[in-house]
């Protein structure tokens, strides 16, 4: 039987794709450029910007998918479909696609995956700020890896995370999807969740490229304005990573416009550097109508058709969710010689590439996953995730404060207070399905088991006399139930007060996307319920289930926990914390601010970004990058490191961390970088290294950094990205401001010039030490 040559699996790649493309029209490329998403009606709450805008009605399905089609949007994301059910309407799906195109060609199907398949009743993980304060790399891939398997077992091609913005303002409601403020941390998680994902064969798309997080006044698609040094320095690095160490195939655009250029528009981003200059080879999706906005909402283009070319012209392959733009406009476009088919070419040899190397156009390609295949029921949140996402949980809870040592709690009788108490959606982000979709649903279950913090408390402390009381809300200006929340407190030993934000979508919540901060105060009357438990008398522990954090320079408890939206085992993580069951281990990825005024900043800071005598205002944080406590104590020493760098070397810097209490425990080791006099200004302190060290009581282990000369590398006058020799300082602490010891080192040599081949993770070996105190 003949086989065309690009159905022959035995064929290369690029000739199967080259065969291919030479037998396509117009419409059948332009369809392969496209996604469509199917089941959104009017009636609908808005999942996406302007989705009601953009809500056109669809032709017929068997008439939209003759030509083929590029993309199914959230086939299981978008309302509650049992798993399996979702899997065998995919599988139909697709059978009629295949069978109503003349080239047989299948759709990827992707899905959201930020804190765990979008699905309902999936394993709702903790939301990625949580992933920074574990500092735990291994644990964020494992994670993905369980994700990308659950996804792919029901027929899902490609996920739509991680988020690889780097925290620059706190107020902006996308913070609870970030790793954190620091651009090391966030590549080295993002990595790690990308190899995981990947490994599996699900495609990571690596989102938002770029600049999204660092917008004017933290509004959701504000304008960035941004220098190129902090651009090159601070944004664009965690995508490198996680493009050279996780192996991500797929990049989204951002919403953002950068000094006035819309990334969907750029193509100095999306083409001379994305591919030229890094070397990637995969496909560039659309975040949800970027296409459109570049006519909607930017004003760089003037109809579809124009928008659509810029978009294609710059390197956006697919336009999402659905076709509006890379449709007839475009053909339309093509047709009158304003855009060359050969950008059209282009973008469909990359789309067909990716689907040849998922085996979608193999001639024994099958529509039915593992899922139906089995025929069985399909368990999304089976015991061993469970137990994964409670290990993320309990390793991200980070203990801020605990000076008058009330924890672990010790007391017959405990309030436990506030809006965030007895809510299980205080628990999650807002691309958890429950928040993300399952609040338009009231009349279906949650889905998955969840306990509220009051329940997981009550669980935790058998023996103890728990009482409650709300409060108030999460926001709005209800005061009415502070007193019998007062009334609570002052009856009972100790109160907890149980604050934070609910996470919505486009605001309908205090956190997430579209749901900004005007400024970093408790939201709503939190903040007076505080002060008011205070006022009480009683030891206060303050927890946070948040998704960003907030100013606490204004109140005085007796301890607080920061929990970043722990997922679905958070309650009961948190609990632990406050029992003593759990050793607290998190770390902060991103500073506490002092005052909720505004100057949010974080501690990626020049000299003149601190403190001192030039301003009245001093944006020194409460707690800082990198801080928090645990039960038991750390002691470092053995301080040992190179006394030069040659600019094209490494040096080994390394440190003994004991554990001196009585309880096994787990310290975040932090290696930074000082350059005290360089050609640009540079930040007084920039995390170059770190290690999670677990040790028993009285264990002690050497940790080793091989930091090469490339991780000093800034961007200079004239943009190019340099080794510069001079005196460098390395800092080896607990956090950004809890630094143990200090060395000086010259970096010897010329001065080099580096680029994406440089050498961007720095080293770490931990060997158990057995030597004297």
């Amino acid at each position: 039987m003949h086989v065309n040559t690009w159905a022959d699996p035995g064929r290369p790649t690029g000739e199967r794709v080259a065969a291919l493309l030479a037998e396509m029209t117009l419409e059948e490329k332009l369809a392969q450029l496209v996604g469509v998403w199917v089941g959104v009606t009017e009636d609908d709450e808005e999942v996406a910007p302007a989705q009601h805008e953009f809500a056109e009605p669809l032709p017929p399905w068997d008439e939209l998918t003759k030509p083929g089609l590029g993309q199914l949007t959230r086939v299981f994301g978008t309302r509650p479909v049992d798993p399996l059910v979702g899997a065998r309407v995919l599988a139909e799906t697709q059978r009629k696609l295949v069978a109503n195109n003349r080239f047989g060609i299948p759709a990827m199907a992707h899905e959201e995956c930020l804190s765990g398949f979008t699905a309902w009743r999936a394993t709702v993980f903790p939301t990625p700020l949580a992933w920074g304060a574990s500092f735990d790399a291994s644990l964020v891939e494992r994670m993905a890896r369980e994700v990308g398997l659950a996804m792919r077992d029901v027929g899902v091609h490609q996920g739509l995370a991680p988020v690889l913005d780097v925290t620059r303002d706190p107020r902006w409601g996308r913070t609870e999807e970030t790793i954190g403020e620091d651009p090391y941390l966030v590549g080295l998680l993002g990595a790690a969740y990308t190899r995981g994902l990947e490994s599996t064969g699900v495609v990571a798309t690596l989102k938002h490229f770029a600049g999204y997080s660092a917008s004017r006044g933290g509004r959701n698609h504000a304008p960035v304005s941004m220098g190129r040094r902090e651009f090159a320095d601070v944004v664009l690095p965690p995508f490198e990573m996680a493009l050279r160490e996780g192996g991500a195939r797929s990049v989204m655009h951002s919403y953002a416009e950068v000094d006035g250029v819309p990334p969907a528009s750029d193509s100095s981003l999306l083409t001379d550097l994305l591919r030229e200059e890094w070397g990637f080879t995969g496909v560039v999706v659309a975040d949800y109508f970027g296409v459109s906005f570049l006519e909607t909402a930017h004003g760089v283009a003037g109809s579809p058709g124009e928008a659509a070319g810029l978009a294609l012209a710059a390197g956006v392959d697919v336009e999402l969710p659905s076709v509006r733009c890379y449709g007839p406009p475009l053909a339309d476009m093509v047709r009158t010689g304003a855009v060359s088919e050969a950008l059209v070419d282009r973008a469909v040899t990359r789309v067909l590439t990716q689907k040849c190397e998922l085996g979608l156009l193999d001639p024994d390609w099958s529509p039915e996953s593992p899922a139906v295949v089995r025929g069985e029921p399909v368990d999304l949140d089976p015991p061993a995730l469970r137990e994964l996402a409670r290990d993320m949980a309990e390793r991200s809870v980070v203990l801020l404060e605990n000076s008058s040592g009330v924890l672990p709690l010790n007391a017959s009788k405990v309030a436990v207070v506030g809006p965030c108490a007895d809510d299980v959606l205080s628990l999650m982000g807002c691309y958890a399905f429950p928040n993300h979709v399952g609040v338009q649903h009231p009349e279906v279950e949650l889905g998955i088991e969840i306990a509220t913090f009051v329940e997981a408390f009550r669980a935790e402390f058998p023996a103890v006399d728990v009482v409650t009381a709300k409060g108030c809300e999460v926001s709005g200006d209800d005061r009415s139930g502070i007193a019998a929340a007062v009334e609570v407190a002052s009856d009972a030993d100790v109160v907890v007060a149980v604050l934070g934000d609910l996470a919505g979508l486009f605001g309908r919540g205090t956190s997430g996307e579209g749901c900004d901060a005007e400024d970093l105060s408790l939201p709503g009357v939190q903040g007076e319920l505080l002060d008011a438990l205070l006022a009480c008398g009683k030891p206060v522990v303050l927890v946070l289930l948040s998704g960003r954090p907030y100013a606490l320079g204004g109140y005085s408890p007796a301890a607080v926990v920061q929990a970043f939206f722990p997922g679905e085992e958070g309650a009961g993580a948190v609990a632990g914390v406050l029992s003593g069951r759990v050793n607290p281990s998190g770390k902060l990825p991103v500073s506490v601010p002092r005052g909720s005024g505004g100057q949010p900043t974080t501690y990626l800071r020049p000299i003149l970004g601190g403190p001192g005598g030039i301003s009245s205002v001093d944006p020194s944080p409460l707690f800082p990058f990198g801080h928090g406590l645990s039960y038991t104590s750390f002691e470092l020493s053995e301080f040992e490191a190179g006394d030069s760098l040659p600019s094209d070397g490494e040096v080994v810097v390394s440190a003994v961390v004991r554990n001196t209490g009585s309880r096994a425990g787990a310290e975040v080791v932090q290696l930074y970088l000082n350059d005290p006099v360089a050609s640009v200004t540079r930040p007084v302190r920039q995390l170059v290294g770190f290690a999670r060290v677990e040790l028993d009581a009285g264990e002690a282990a050497r940790v080793s950094f091989r930091l090469h000369a490339d991780r000093t590398s800034f961007t200079g006058r004239d943009g190019r990205r340099v080794v510069e020799p001079g005196e460098l300082r390395l800092l080896v602490g607990t956090s950004s401001e809890d630094i143990r010891w200090e060395k000086s080192v010259q970096l010897s040599g010329e001065p080099r010039v580096v680029g994406h081949d440089r050498v961007l993770v720095t080293p770490v070996d931990t060997t158990p030490h057995r030597g004297g105190r």
